[in-house]
């Protein structure tokens, strides 16, 4: 089944997002902040929710993950 038609698939692939792009922000900044508008703005925007959210990202993240241990 793909990712957009299961629920609990595209909030896994939505978290990938967040906190790959917040890592590649860490290392690389200039790869993620030269495209803040358009579709390579979403890069930016999952960037920014990663850094401002990081608490409530990592919680998502540990639900996430133990709701797949779990099943």
């Amino acid at each position: 089944m793909s990712a957009l038609f299961n629920f609990q698939s595209l909030l896994l692939v939505i978290l990938l997002l967040i906190c790959t792009c917040t890592y590649v922000r860490a290392l690389f900044p200039s790869l993620i902040d030269r495209n803040k508008t358009g579709f390579l703005g979403l890069f930016f925007m999952s960037a920014r929710i990663g850094e401002r959210l990081s608490p409530y990202v990592s919680l998502a993240c540990l639900i996430m993950a133990a709701t797949m241990l779990i099943q």
